[in-house]
């Protein structure tokens, strides 16, 4: 959800803007708290698909120093990816649930727009696993519109499910080229 504050500051005899366009804007994305779900080992985010920014994942699950590990892998190849062309991240798995020690992350990636030629091929590299791609960034990645072979479904939609009791599930869209991690790292 996405909430627009617009801030104006009013003098004596006239209305003052606090930017040239006379609004400022602050986007405000927030991770809802996990929820308790029956058959499931630990609290899940609620449905839905929820937009935050890299530093609100690192601030709600990079909270031992394992998971700060995993994040720093989530960040790199978010950076790698938005240098591809990559606008959107999902992120899944044990990583966003309330599990103390997650076995590493869950994440697609939109397609759209992406050149193939700047894409690190580790990116496409299934075998083994995926081994490649836990040995570079401690989690897996596909394609978002990739089909799941084992149900069927694309892994944006695979992903909003768990797999313990059947429920649906909520999943993290991270939005790469605006956001402030990347681009505090000088990304395009």
């Amino acid at each position: 959800m996405r909430n627009i504050i617009v801030l104006q500051l009013r003098t004596p005899t006239r209305l003052r803007c606090l930017h040239p366009q006379c609004y400022n804007s602050i986007v405000v994305n927030m991770i809802p708290h996990l929820t308790h779900v029956t058959g499931s080992p630990w609290p899940l985010l609620p449905p839905g698909i929820h937009q935050s920014s890299l530093d609100e994942v690192a601030t709600a699950f990079a909270t031992n120093p394992w998971r700060r590990s995993l994040f720093e892998g989530l960040l790199d190849a978010s950076g790698r990816l938005l240098r591809a062309g990559c606008l959107r991240v999902y992120l899944d798995g044990s990583y966003v649930s309330g599990k103390p020690k997650p076995g590493d992350f869950d994440a697609c990636w939109d397609p759209t727009g992406v050149d193939l030629s700047k894409l690190d091929p580790v990116f496409l590299e299934f075998r083994n696993g995926r081994a490649a791609q836990k040995a570079a960034f401690k989690g897996e990645f596909f394609p978002s519109s990739m089909i799941c072979a084992d149900v069927g479904r694309t892994f944006v939609e695979f992903f909003q499910q768990d797999r313990f009791s059947g429920e649906q599930k909520g999943i993290i869209s991270i939005p790469l080229l605006s956001d402030p991690l990347l681009l505090g790292r000088g990304q395009p």
